[in-house]
């Protein structure tokens, strides 16, 4: 088509035109090939952006082979680097370098070009063999280069044929794979997508005219091009040169499908709830499930999640067409697709719209664009809903979202009923009195919790026998000591207890130690302002720290606290308290 289109150029044709035979080609092998006429638009578009864009290729190569060639007499030989440099540089095809030269009577050193090429593959090996990848991942170099890629048919077809052309057993390449053989299928072209760009490889089945079946396990993409078929033969034998048909498994695509579209709305509607800063930092789509991480500084909040899920809800709803381009990664920019920083693309892109927005800046006022190689809904509607059930911070200044589309966000909301009616028969209430009831119970907890603080208050206060017995109040040398251990009381409330107590006390020392109901105990030691001089908090409450089996203690020399492990101990910690106030 290149070297048709290069003779087009030469008759001075002004506009590309193989697009225009597209019809003619439909209405004579549209009845043997089908999927002619299914993506007869698609090839149309193709084939104009292609020949575009040619025609800027050959007009640069054209002008760049000039002025190689300058000071070339007749019968001479282009050196092969400067040809590979065209090719790998330019994107200047050899053999249109051969065309050309060849009408000037000149010739191109092959050899020399091969030599060129080789060398370009030896150096990649290289520095993927610095990656860190295995040893073994180098067969994959090997199968590239003798087989060249694989046509992926999977954006319009979930099922096609094709043509075994390499089989892999534990990391080699066979001839055959025998039933109950673990191993990899290659083939010609494929459905099926390779795990890429987040979204996971396709699983399926793959069938021999022989009668040979083989369960697709995963699908992956090395070297960005090679689609390999990974899994079990459940019956016959594949071999090298079979004629197979290949089918995804149509639900699972669907699923994931839907779930990468939804990440696109989820994208765009992030944008406008929370800034255009809002940028994809990586995500995830399965099946099950999506995860879409972004660049942003702090936790969402309730009403922003909410306001991000009805954005992306209400373009679902309208059931507005997705659609894909062609075009160069510049051209794709100017209408406003949204690239992943850092990420390589190739001379041309994949570009999906979704939705559209009358005050959208994008081209056609779509709602979405964005740069993307993986495969989606034809409709946005085909997504059914999303469900945010996630918001989380994986790193600084990213954050994460979880969310469910179709079938998944439906059992979610399933699940969530049948607690919401569990919670209610528990509270003994219809599911719409819940909150009330709730809020109820709440306020009768913490009324509660206040006088059971009050009555630990009364009793650390109180004296430790009753009628004649000891006061609560010791006297110990002249000063006096508040001394208590109290059971099931948080480290956080002893201080209140201590202060009221240096308040009622007026002059004197409070030592107070709470033993938590894991047997660990926690003290807090207060001194009154007038004694500070004579007595430290601190001090005292690591005198008490060390009886409990810890060390240190913290705080100021009015009112200090510390620890320790061995809540039994609590008696002993105030008793060495007192000594040391006794003297």
């Amino acid at each position: 088509m290149r070297r048709a289109m290069r003779h087009a150029h030469l008759l001075e044709a002004k506009d590309p035109l193989m697009y225009r035979l597209v019809p003619t080609l439909v209405d004579q092998m549209g009845r043997a090939y089908p999927e002619l006429d299914r993506g007869k638009s698609l090839i149309a578009e193709t084939l104009k952006l292609e020949e575009t864009r040619f025609r800027d290729t050959l007009e640069r190569g054209l002008k760049l082979l000039d002025d190689a060639t300058k000071g070339l007499q007749q019968g001479a030989t282009l050196p092969g680097e400067i040809a590979f440099k065209l090719y790998d540089t330019f994107g200047f095809p050899f053999d249109l370098t051969e065309d050309a030269l060849k009408a000037r009577g000149l010739g191109v050193d092959t050899k020399g070009f091969a030599a060129a090429m080789e060398r370009q593959r030896v150096e990649a090996r290289k520095a993927w063999t610095g990656s860190g990848e295995t040893a073994t991942e180098a067969l994959w170099f090997e199968l590239k280069d003798r087989l060249g890629t694989t046509e992926f048919l999977g954006y319009e077809a979930e099922a096609s044929s094709g043509e075994i052309v390499a089989l892999v057993k534990d990391g080699r390449s066979v001839d055959a794979l025998e039933p109950g053989e673990q191993g990899a299928v290659i083939v010609n072209q494929t459905p099926f997508y390779g795990e890429s760009g987040g979204q996971v490889g396709d699983r399926g089945f793959i069938v021999s005219g022989t009668g040979a079946r083989f369960k697709v396990e995963e699908t992956q993409k090395k070297l960005g091009s090679l689609f390999v078929h990974q899994g079990l033969v459940e019956t016959g034998t594949l071999q090298v040169g079979d004629t197979v048909g290949l089918e995804v498994d149509h639900a699972r695509r669907n699923q994931t499908r839907a779930n990468h579209s939804a990440t696109h709305l989820l994208h765009e509607a992030l944008r406008q709830v929370l800034g255009e800063h809002v940028a994809q930092k990586g995500s995830l789509v399965e099946p099950g499930r999506l995860r879409f991480d972004f660049s942003h500084q702090k936790p969402m909040t309730h009403v922003q999640i909410r306001a991000v899920e009805d954005l992306a809800n209400a373009m679902i709803l309208r059931n507005e067409p997705v659609e894909t381009h062609r075009m160069t990664p510049d051209e794709a920019i100017k209408h406003g697709a949204l690239a992943l920083f850092g990420e390589k693309y190739g001379e041309e892109v994949r570009v999906v719209s979704m939705g559209t927005m009358k005050t959208s800046p994008k081209a056609g006022h779509a709602y979405s664009i964005e740069l993307c190689g993986g495969t989606h809904v034809r409709r946005t509607g085909d997504i059914g809903l999303l469900k945010i059930v996630g918001e989380s911070a994986v790193a600084a200044g990213v954050r994460r979202i979880e969310a469910l589309t179709g079938e998944g966000a439906l059992a979610y909301f399933a699940t969530q009923e049948e607690r919401v009616r569990e919670a209610a028969e528990l509270l003994k209430v219809g599911p719409d009195e819940m909150i009330v009831r709730l809020a109820a119970i709440v306020d009768e907890r913490r009324k509660l919790e206040r006088q059971l603080t009050d009555a630990k208050r009364e009793l650390a206060l109180a004296p430790r026998g009753s009628g004649d017995a000891a006061s609560a109040v010791r006297d110990l040398g002249g000063v006096k000591l508040i001394a208590r251990t109290l059971q099931g009381v948080a480290p956080k409330d002893l201080r209140g207890l201590v202060d009221d107590a240096k308040r009622q006390l007026g002059s004197g020392v409070v030592a107070i130690v709470g033993v938590s109901e894991e047997g660990k105990a926690g003290l807090v030691v207060g001194v009154t302002a007038d004694l500070t001089a004579t007595y430290d908090a601190v001090e005292l409450a690591r005198i008490g720290a060390e009886a409990l089996g810890g060390k240190g203690g913290g705080g100021r020399t009015d009112l200090a606290q510390a620890g320790g492990p061995d809540g039994s101990r609590a008696e002993a910690a105030l008793a060495a308290i007192a000594a040391k106030l006794a003297g």
